[in-house]
């Protein structure tokens, strides 16, 4: 069993009478690729031990040994202070304001002490959850989809929210990794030689250089250049810079003449 991180939100995940081993073992694994084990069952529709939930598992078998079984949704979220439901049915007594989408809950779950316990409590797969169980929940989940298909697969909805979930704590304890963004004095000494190295080869128009490098620019600039991404591209205006000064010791061209755009 991996080892608890300490700082993680203490999470269990609620899985009210699941119809398929399939999906239970499924469940198991997201659950151990994020980094979270308690898994409570209400009311299994099927052995959760069986051959093949252990197969879709695969080494989060761990969680589905030590899963609890319960008999009612209550019994379930007993020890926990907070429940999200899942669900798609607004209803009449609920309207669209009273539900967060899974990065919104998310944020809400990491913000609690990790000593305050959460759950996800997710539905049948066939009708999801009822009334009385959603009133049990103190906010309500739902996952944005197409009106065509709203209906998710229980272990693809688990694994949305857990994923969320994960990329919210690694967000705040500043560990998602981030890309290493050259300076702007980089960027601009390597868009100075390549203003000069296209100018050398009759790409750029001398009369009016920056019109084409502004285009350039906004290529660049949507994404953002790394300081590996700099050097690779210093090294290809060199390179040009290279070839086109051999090239002109066989021609006894000076570098200078029309744009070839």
């Amino acid at each position: 069993m991996p080892e608890k991180t300490l700082d993680r939100p203490s999470l269990a995940v609620v899985l009210v009478e699941p119809q398929g081993p399939l999906n239970i073992g499924s469940v198991c694994r997201a659950m151990g690729n994020f980094g979270f084990d308690d898994l409570r069952l209400v009311n299994p529709q099927t052995n959760h031990l069986c051959h093949e939930a252990r197969l879709m598992a695969v080494k989060a078998g761990y969680i589905l040994e030590n899963a609890r079984i319960f008999s009612s949704v209550e019994e379930a979220l007993q020890g926990c202070h907070y429940a999200f439901g899942t669900t798609r049915r607004f209803g009449r007594y609920r309207d669209r304001d009273d539900f967060l989408h899974p990065d919104a809950a998310a944020r809400v779950i990491c913000d609690f002490s990790p000593a305050l316990s959460t759950a996800l409590v997710f539905g049948r797969e066939d009708c999801g959850l009822f009334n009385e169980e959603l009133d049990l929940c103190q906010r309500f989940l739902t996952i944005p989809t197409c009106d065509e298909m709203p209906s998710m697969n229980l272990a693809q909805s688990v694994s949305v929210c857990l994923y969320e979930v994960a990329k919210q704590g690694l967000e705040q304890r500043g560990e998602l990794l981030e890309p290493d963004l050259a300076e702007v004095d980089q960027v601009e000494g390597m868009f100075q030689q390549m203003k000069d190295s296209l100018a050398g080869i009759d790409y750029l128009d001398p009369q009016n250089p920056d019109h084409i490098l502004r285009s350039f620019r906004r290529l660049f600039g949507k994404s953002g250049l790394t300081s590996r991404e700099v050097r690779i591209l210093r090294g290809l205006w060199s390179r040009i810079d290279w070839v086109q000064g051999e090239l002109n010791k066989y021609t006894g061209h000076d570098g200078q003449g029309e744009n070839n755009e």
